[in-house]
């Protein structure tokens, strides 16, 4: 235990600061806003069956690495030293491996590789450092932790090193990896595998760290179709594209805000267990709703470069798959959180679908405003059906 650390700098329970979301965490979370927007760009830019596929690969590492912080900074108490400076170095890792995103399948494949892998070991090791003497279970969980990603991390470095062709499903299956050891509660023979007793978190820190993330998501769409806006012509076009854009990210943030935010917190402070319910419900839908912002900037940019013709394929899958990525995954949430599948979301996903069968009809900039009014009337009925039932 010579390595070790003697100070104790986990959250101290029954604290003001126990479930307080601290200051050093919302600068980390800066990190993520360019790795976001550099997503966003790298989809928008590689638009095609392989590539949408490749920034998927992208944005779940990103997300792995998040998450994986989150939970981490629900234990330790980011107003200690240590802890602050394990920020700082995984934020400027977190700079590297933003910046290798726009070719990291190709030049900066290495570089971005090896500032995830040393992201996702480095906290580990801080953990099991911090941990060995103060709080034997998560130590014991981080220690499994620790081996799981040792084994992903051979593999992301194996794609990295390797022909571009097959780098795709090395990276695959370094994920594959990482995902499921979530699922299978870390197991590894001899060390067995942690339990949700150990896992036991703050419900209200976790649900705020994953709305202010969904907040720098919806902001990143604003920027994407501001910064295009700003630098295209004028016409009626354009505006009513612009506006249609602004509108429906403003309705995202309703339907995700406007109720079921708070309440998610509070359910999963009041309920018997927090780390099941995060661990659905945070660590694993809450991308979907992440991807489906992500795609909304994609077709927020693509509608404002062409609102007036023919709606192709990319712009079809854009600004339906998008929305319906971002209705499904607060669909499945709120039936973690509240064990029921809300009927504007259900309606939502029905009206989504049928107008993909009929998008091929449509000028770019209708599509654009029938999706943006699906979404608005979602969140207006969710808002009614809810304030009727707390009456």
């Amino acid at each position: 235990m010579i390595f070790t650390s003697r100070r104790n700098v986990l959250r101290e329970k029954g604290s003001e600061t126990e479930h307080k979301v601290a200051f050093v965490e919302l600068f980390f979370d800066l990190v993520f806003v360019f790795a976001v927007t550099q997503t966003a760009h790298f989809l928008i830019e590689n638009f095609s069956p392989l590539g949408g596929f490749k920034a998927l690969i992208i944005l779940l590492a990103v997300w792995w690495v998040w998450i994986f912080t989150s939970w981490v900074t629900n234990w330790m108490d980011p107003q200690k030293v240590e802890v602050r400076l394990m920020l700082f170095v995984l934020m400027l890792a977190g700079m590297v491996m933003s910046v290798a995103i726009p070719h990291a399948f190709d030049t900066t494949a290495l570089l971005f590789v090896s500032a995830y892998v040393f992201m996702q070991l480095g906290r580990n090791i801080f953990m099991c450092w911090a941990l060995a003497q103060h709080h034997q279970g998560i130590y014991k969980n981080f220690v499994r932790i620790s081996i799981w990603f040792l084994l992903s991390g051979a593999l992301w470095f194996a794609g990295a090193l390797s022909d571009p062709e097959g780098r795709l499903y090395w990276w695959v299956a370094a994920l594959a990896l990482e995902y499921l050891s979530a699922a299978v509660y870390f197991y590894v023979p001899g060390l067995g595998r942690s339990t949700l007793e150990d896992w036991n978190i703050s419900g209200e820190h976790m649900a705020e760290r994953c709305g202010l993330l969904m907040i720098i998501a919806l902001g990143e769409s604003l920027l994407v179709s501001g910064s295009t806006f700003a630098h295209m012509a004028w016409t009626n076009a354009t505006i009513v594209a612009f506006l249609s854009a602004f509108v429906s990210t403003v309705a995202m943030w309703w339907i995700y805000f406007s109720v079921s935010a708070e309440h998610a917190a509070h359910k999963i402070a009041s309920s018997n267990n927090p780390g099941q319910i995060a661990r659905l419900g945070y660590t694993y839908i809450h991308i979907l709703m992440v991807m489906g912002v992500v795609i909304v900037a994609a077709a927020d940019e693509f509608v404002l470069a062409h609102p007036e013709g023919h709606v192709d394929i990319k712009m079809l899958v854009a600004c339906v798959g998008g929305p319906f990525a971002y209705l499904l995954g607060n669909l499945l949430f709120k039936r973690v959180v509240f064990n029921e599948y809300p009927r504007s979301h259900l309606a939502g996903l029905v009206a989504l679908a049928f107008l993909a069968a009929a998008a091929t009809l449509m000028t770019p900039i209708t599509l654009s405003l029938t999706v943006t009014a699906i979404l608005v009337l979602v969140g207006g009925w969710e808002t009614v059906a809810v304030q009727r039932n707390m009456r």
